[in-house]
């Protein structure tokens, strides 16, 4: 007698009310009907859908394939029996049209309860030949609460042998033991996983707000994809969590929090998956929670085992399909999924909280054995084996300061008890420089103190210094110590003190110490530099270039290339730096990515000089391949530069706005004390505003910077003095800006051509605007004739105006520097075209609201049109509440099709 047939299993779950489209997987499933493939397999961890992807598709089928009949049936536990298993795969087949296929439940002469497989299988392609035209498919939903070794062998030999019309579907938490890896090769079969189910962005976005009921913006649907990474069940759970909360700020709060330790998380891994594993699986999955990667050698020294046992248990928690991922295509690495960590590490913290340091103790030795410094410091501090993760860190120094990880640095600074610090006079000295980086200035001296209380106290203990690593970075901190000094007082424009202390560092350091002698030098070149000396600051600098490539220390070698090009732009000189940027930037590219993190900044000199020359285009690509090499690199106290350059590329591209939001974001990156501030991003700003004819601006920041005529003309000062004189212009008190042109130019004359060049310049506009043309004359020509490289300078003219347009007219009527004028002329093209009417627009779009108008008619989210367009987030939207404003909508949608509507992206398309 056949077991009972329940009815229920026997039919694919009802559509829910609302679904989203997931068309991509419908379409991957239907290539499987051909007579080709045996098999196809749903294989992913629990909540990732697959019982909805397979209910949805078979309804597709419905729809769409006359010919194809479904024959379904829902596991559990009680099918680890076979005559039940088999009971309702053949009631299934029969139900889908596989008529007399139910006639070997009761065969006989077969024991009770027992099923002929060969029986069936005869049956079945009988049954199906009768019927010619048409396809079956038969899904197994569930198949992993199947354990009997019996039913799993049934299951292969119906694989093995159902006829080529009957297709098998199995979904699956973890992989049934079947030959997949012969079906895989051999083309019979397609697999759906993890990867392919995760909901993609937009799918995400239609499930939260479309079926969920919800009203996310793209923001938060980004953050909350990324933190599920597309998990269906994570995903469901945020919207069950988010229902009837309407302040934006508990939205986004909640969002912000969501992680695995919110409780609907827990409860539904707790439940579905953790308290479903043997107890030793059990073991392994919260003893390696304290890893963010896993191996198998790795997990064996973490969990206390030999023998290879890790790599096994890897090796079946993928085949689980246990939340793992593979890492690398060898499988040698895997990761938890992150709210599947984030459960199984608040597992471990509630039941064994006393084992949690040991672990990350034995990651750290792991780690350490292998040179893997920078894993073994996190493990130890996470242990709070706060002297373990110091010895580490003062070991690794040397390495870490030559290959400039500064963000490293800035981390190990800040994650150590600062009594543990003190003690160390290395890492006292890494304190003091990450306050130097994230411009504290007052707090540099104190740590500095520190060290050298240090370096006392363990010449007097022999003890506490046999703690410290003994390393190049120990045995140089004597002279360390005076190089920050010089560097705060640069910051501080103390020219005088940055020499007293570069000459101490230099006269503490051993001959072989070329770091810190190329350290001092640099110093010593930046103070001669800083006092307006431009061929001392030159030679001293060209030999702490030397001395830093000497050190083996490439990526300062190359940063302080982009200093000493500076330089040679101040001494007139520009093709002297575009031969040191285009040899640097050889040798930062002549081996594998990813490049020295000065590459970026080299790219970043050359689209200053072919801006100066133009080149607007050749300018633009150099500052997008430094944007892409800048993500990849590590902080960089120059990267503010790359705000500055772009910020005058795209005023002189004629756009309005860009350039104000950029500078912005170049001050927030700016960092006092490495470099002279020769070019203030204030007074660049100022001479924004005078391009954009806002005067008003610039007198605002004469008084809120004091800047007056008044003042001393030094170096440091020259830029906001210059910037000064072209305000004077625009107030049409040309007698005032001559006489301050005068004494800068007394005061660069000898020691700065290129200053000298843009002093002439203003002089000779300043002597046209009196209507002393003769007198200008003379001056454009003495700035173009006694300039060394008078080639290499257009935009530095051009960007004048008007008023030095006609100047140079008057030249070429006068039969005056006709070279020099055709080329200026040449330069500046014909006159621009209008810019677009907005017909309809009481208000038109600035050039800069309408690029971000076209960005939002993508697909992009707002941090990748923030990113896109080089702007924060703030700006971005900033910006998008204008364009709202303007085109009188309130939703990026509603904004789309307005400007549609007025053809505004029409036009700019």
């Amino acid at each position: 007698m056949s077991a009972p047939v329940l009815a229920t299993k026997l039919f694919a779950p009802p559509p829910r009310p609302q679904l989203v489209a997931r068309q991509r997987l419908l379409e991957r499933l239907d290539t499987t009907l051909d007579e080709h493939h045996r098999l196809t397999l749903v294989s992913a961890p629990a909540g990732f859908g697959k019982t909805t992807v397979l209910g949805d598709w078979l309804r597709h089928l419905g729809r769409t394939q006359d010919t194809v009949r479904v024959a379904w049936v829902s596991l559990d536990d009680g099918d680890n029996d076979p005559p039940r298993f088999l009971t309702h795969v053949v009631a299934a087949l029969q139900g889908a049209g596989l008529d007399g296929v139910d006639a070997v439940l009761d065969s006989p002469g077969a024991p009770p309860g027992v099923i002929d497989l060969t029986a069936l299988v005869n049956r079945v392609s009988e049954a199906s030949e009768r019927a010619p035209e048409t396809r079956w498919v038969l899904v197994l939903d569930d198949l992993h609460v199947i354990q009997a070794l019996e039913v799993q062998e049934a299951s292969a030999f119906l694989l093995e042998h159902l006829p080529a019309r009957v297709h098998l579907v199995l979904a699956t938490r973890s992989d049934p033991p079947l030959p997949l890896a012969r079906l895989r090769s051999s083309g019979q079969l397609t697999e759906l996983r993890a990867a392919e189910l995760r909901f993609t962005r937009s799918e995400a976005r239609e499930f939260l707000n479309s079926v969920m009921g919800l009203d996310l913006t793209s923001d938060d649907v980004e953050a909350l994809d990324e933190r599920t990474e597309g998990w269906a069940a994570g995903l469901q759970l945020a919207a069950l969590s988010l229902r009837g909360v309407e302040e934006r700020e508990e939205v986004v709060g909640f969002i912000d929090a969501f992680t695995g330790s919110s409780r609907f998380v827990i409860d539904y891994l707790a439940d579905e998956v953790l308290a479903r594993q043997p107890d030793e699986v059990r073991e392994f999955l919260l003893h390696t929670a304290v890893l963010d990667r896993l191996t198998g050698s790795l997990c064996d020294g973490v969990t206390d085992r030999t023998g290879g046992a890790g790599a096994r248990m890897l090796e079946d928690l993928e085949r689980s399909n246990l939340f793992v991922v593979a890492l690398d295509a060898d499988r040698a690495w895997y990761r938890y999924h992150h709210l599947f960590a984030d459960v199984l590490h608040a597992r471990l913290l509630a039941e064994q909280p006393e084992l949690v340091p040991s672990l990350h103790q034995r990651a750290s030795g792991w780690y350490a054995e292998r040179g893997l410094v920078l894993d073994a410091v996190r493990h130890s501090l996470a242990a709070e084996d706060f002297d373990r993760a110091r010895q580490l860190m003062e070991e690794a120094l040397p390495e870490v300061r030559r290959a400039r990880q500064d963000s490293v640095l800035l981390s190990w600074a800040a994650a150590l008890p600062e009594p543990v610090v003190r003690r160390s006079p290395a890492l006292c000295i890494v304190a003091a420089w990450s306050k130097l980086m994230t411009g504290d200035l007052d707090a540099v001296e104190p740590w500095l103190e520190d060290a050298e209380a240090a370096l006392a106290a363990g010449a007097e203990d022999p003890d506490l210094a046999s703690t410290w690593a003994d390393t190049e970075d120990l045995r140089m901190a004597p002279a360390m110590i005076p190089v920050y000094r010089a560097s705060v007082a640069q910051a501080r424009g103390d020219v005088a003190g940055t020499v007293r202390h570069a000459r101490q560092a230099v006269e503490l350091a051993g001959p072989d110490d070329h770091f810190i002698h190329g350290a001092g030098a640099g110093f010593l070149g930046l103070a001669a530099f800083a006092a307006g000396d431009v061929p001392e600051a030159i030679t001293t600098f060209s030999m702490a270039v030397r001395h830093l490539h000497a050190a083996g220390n490439l990526v300062d070698e190359l940063d302080s290339t982009v200093v000493l090009a500076d330089m040679w732009l101040a001494s007139g000189r520009p093709s002297r730096a575009r031969s040191l940027f285009e040899s640097a930037l050889r040798t930062a590219t002549g081996g594998r990515e990813p490049y020295p993190r000065a590459t970026a900044d080299l790219h970043v000199g050359l689209a200053e000089l072919d801006s100066e020359l133009g080149d607007l285009p050749s300018a633009e690509a150099h500052l997008q391949r430094a944007r892409v090499l800048a993500e990849r690199a590590s902080i960089s106290e120059n990267r503010y530069r790359w705000y500055t350059v772009m910020a005058q590329l795209q005023s002189r591209l004629g756009d309005g706005s860009a350039p104000l939001d950029l500078l912005d974001e170049a001050e927030a990156l700016y960092r006092r004390g490495f470099y002279p501030e020769l070019r203030p991003i204030h007074a660049l700003r100022a001479r924004l505003h005078l391009t954009h004819g806002d005067v008003g601006a610039a007198e605002a920041w004469t008084e809120e910077h004091g800047v007056t005529a008044d003042d001393e003309p030094t170096y440091l000062r020259e830029y906001e003095h210059l910037t000064l004189a072209r305000l004077l212009l625009a107030q049409q008190r040309h007698g005032d800006a001559l006489t301050l042109l005068d004494r800068l130019e007394a005061a660069a004359a000898a020691h700065r051509p290129g200053s000298a060049i843009e002093i002439r310049m203003l002089r000779a506009l300043a002597e046209h605007g009196a209507d002393r043309r003769g007198r200008a004359l003379r001056d454009l020509e003495r700035a173009l004739t006694q300039s060394p490289e008078p080639e290499g300078y257009v935009r530095l003219f051009l960007d004048e105006g008007a008023p030095m347009l006609a100047l140079l007219r008057a030249a070429v009527e006068d039969g005056v520097l006709q070279e020099h004028t055709a080329r200026l002329l040449a330069a500046a093209g014909p006159a621009q075209p209008a810019t677009h009417q907005q017909r309809g627009l009481p208000d038109p779009l600035s050039e800069r609201e309408l690029e971000v108008l076209r960005q939002l008619d993508t697909g992009l989210t707002g941090p990748e049109i923030a990113r896109q367009l080089f702007v924060s987030l703030n700006t971005l939207r900033t910006h998008t509440k204008r364009i709202f404003t303007k085109l009188d909508v309130n939703n990026r949608a509603a904004a789309v099709r307005r400007a549609r509507e007025l053809g505004l992206l029409r036009e700019q398309r």
